[in-house]
């Protein structure tokens, strides 16, 4: 079934246009609390927010579509994506909402919803909800007096933040350890450079005063050059840089060199398996995770189970094939005896603890494997399917014959953005920049 808002992480869109808009999000608000509504208690939803400005119009305008079905909203202010996801199940809400739009430039806004189980929504759940914001909502609308209430939930970020905590081995600290700490301006400005301190690091934050409008702006996770250089400034041990909502997370070592998802994956799995915690026989990730790491798991014993791109189809493998631990590239993160989403906090934590327990610098730990040559090109469309034009799918034909057995290939529309984006990897380097090359001037022509 074709959906009309739900893409591959919730909701996502130009802020104040649709369908980013407070008319959109009142729907949301009706239509979800109304589905999540079973039994006589007292039904309740948090809802969490990153820094942008536009999170204050969508906050307000998802509480009124909860308050006017009968439900009682507690805000949590600006707090991580995962931390939305833990305090729906410690406060034993019916439904968890973060507004973000994780990475995005703040002109972007998301409604990410999770279930009272943490995890966020199954296919089937996000359609029903749709239909229902298309239906008539008139008759769920509960009576005068039955409406809910809105309160904020004084404590929310340190609730959290004991939380990630306890996610660090006890007998371990990071005392002697100066890490660089890039928020991105975002939703863990506060709790992310704070829980590191009281672990016991010497932390230089970054990325620490959100304004509404500076997230994600030359800072992050996807822009890491003033981390990479405030390691070397400050001679730090490491740099931590999180995305907007911070559930993912890139690690630089002490030279500036990035650690991407695969190698922090790889080294964490490699750390729990001789700890014997890696459970299911392997680890799960996407398409995008490089062949090297599906190689280094193989010449551990371990597989790499592969899903498409998004962290909520990650966690449905995990949840399937009894592994716990996964995440992407990009550095989306999950440790499922910890966590029910990608948590950026908590994956670097891991990460600490095997660079205190092994007493090795991040540089050496950092490239458990060699990466295969890998290229990624994004080619921006107006609407249409591009990838359906006879051009690319001769071209794409082509292409997956030239890299043969030795390489993979991977062309797919973006879920969040009006993007088609090339992913080609082969041991043979220039092989890839021809094939990629070949199919972004192909595609482009297609796209208009």
């Amino acid at each position: 079934m074709s959906r009309r808002y739900f893409g591959t992480d919730g909701i996502r869109g130009r802020a104040n246009v649709s369908p980013m808009t407070a008319e959109v999000a009142l729907k949301v608000g009706m239509a979800a609390g109304l589905h999540f509504q079973d039994g006589s208690h007292v039904h309740r939803v948090v809802i969490g927010k990153d820094t942008r400005l536009s999170c204050y119009m969508i906050e307000n305008a998802l509480a009124a579509g909860f308050v006017s079905v009968g439900m009682e909203v507690l805000l949590l202010g600006p707090i991580p994506t995962p931390g939305v996801a833990t305090l729906t199940r410690s406060m034993r809400a019916d439904l968890g909402v973060m507004i973000s739009a994780s990475h995005n430039s703040f002109e972007d806004n998301g409604i990410k919803l999770f279930g009272p189980d943490g995890f966020k929504l199954s296919d089937k759940d996000e359609i029903e909800i749709e239909a229902g914001m298309d239906g008539d909502l008139n008759a769920g609308r509960a009576g005068s007096s039955s409406l809910g209430r809105v309160r904020r939930l004084q404590g929310a970020i340190g609730r959290y933040s004991e939380f990630c905590k306890s996610a660090y081995p006890r007998g371990l600290r990071l005392d002697g350890l100066r890490i660089v700490l890039d928020a991105a301006n975002g939703a863990g400005y506060r709790v992310a450079p704070e829980a590191l301190w009281e672990l016991g690091a010497e932390v230089i934050p970054i990325g620490v005063e959100p304004n509404g409008t500076n997230i994600n702006l030359n800072c992050g996770s996807t822009s890491t050059a003033v981390m990479q250089k405030a390691v070397h400034d400050y001679r730090a041990d490491l740099g931590i840089a999180l995305d907007g909502d911070a559930d993912r997370v890139l690690i630089s070592d002490e030279n500036g060199k990035i650690v991407d998802g695969d190698q922090i994956m790889a080294l964490v799995a490699d750390w729990m398996l001789e700890h014997g915690e890696l459970r299911g026989g392997g680890i799960v990730g996407t398409v995008m995770s490089n062949l090297g790491l599906q190689r280094f798991m193989e010449s551990k014993g371990q597989v790499l189970e592969r899903t498409k791109v998004g962290d909520r189809y990650v966690v449905e493998r995990m949840r399937d094939k009894g592994i716990n631990m996964g995440g992407e590239q990009s550095g989306h993160i999950i440790f499922s005896d910890h966590s029910t989403t990608g948590d950026g906090l908590i994956a670097a934590l891991q990460v600490l603890a095997v660079l205190v327990e092994r007493k090795k610098p991040m540089s050496e730990l950092g490239r458990q494997f060699s990466p295969v040559p890998q290229l990624l090109k994004n080619v921006r469309h107006q609407g249409g399917e591009p990838l359906e034009a006879d051009s690319v799918k001769e071209a794409l034909l082509a292409a997956e014959e030239r890299l043969g057995e030795n390489g993979r290939l991977v062309v797919r529309k973006s879920g969040t953005e009006p993007l088609i984006r090339i992913m080609a990897e082969h041991d043979d380097n220039a092989l890839v920049h021809a094939v990629v090359a070949e199919l972004e001037t192909t595609i482009q022509r297609a796209a208009g």
